[in-house]
């Protein structure tokens, strides 16, 4: 299912992330990602180099992509955790995208399951990830799959400006 991307995937998977930003309805609504500004090439570039940028193929074509980061960045230090782990205990999803012609099959949530078990299996032991506050469909699809609400955080994204955040904590099935 999940593969971990390599450099020689870097030109598939920004055309991957352009298509995605250019073809999903309400994308920058939702997610507020704007081609040049978020996700950027050099983020996912930096992903992929330190092996955190996982894909979804079917037949060879990116279908599905996100970076999975076994360690969470001070962004996260201000929110109330349901439990106290050091940054290198935790994985931390982001930038999860699926094709346009392939939304709403369940690839989204196959990827979360598959990150989640790829965390566990990795020994972290938490699995945290943020949203921008208007990202409701995300939300959805995270607190269907085990996540919980664990607060907001009004902070500046570099390129995009003051944005609010949702942040969510995995606790279970």
């Amino acid at each position: 299912m999940l593969q971990q991307a390599s450099i020689a995937d870097y030109a598939s998977v920004l055309s991957f992330y352009d298509d995605v930003m250019e073809h999903t309805p309400g994308i920058g609504r939702y997610a507020r990602w704007q081609k040049g500004k978020h996700p950027t090439a050099e983020g996912i570039k930096a992903y992929i180099q330190e092996g955190s940028l996982y894909l979804y193929k079917e037949q060879d074509a990116i279908i599905g992509a996100m970076a999975l980061t076994m360690y969470q960045c001070e962004d996260y230090h201000a929110i109330a955790w349901s439990k106290e782990v050091p940054d290198s205990e935790v994985a931390v999803i982001h930038i999860l995208a699926v094709s346009p012609e392939c939304q709403g099959r369940g690839i989204g949530a196959e990827m979360v399951r598959a990150a989640i078990l790829l965390a566990q299996d990795k020994g972290m032991k938490a699995i945290r990830l943020d949203a921008t506050a208007s990202n409701t469909p995300g939300h959805r699809l995270y607190e269907r799959l085990g996540f919980a609400y664990r607060g907001m955080q009004h902070l500046y994204a570099d390129k995009n400006g003051w944005l609010d955040f949702y942040f969510f904590e995995f606790v279970g099935d």
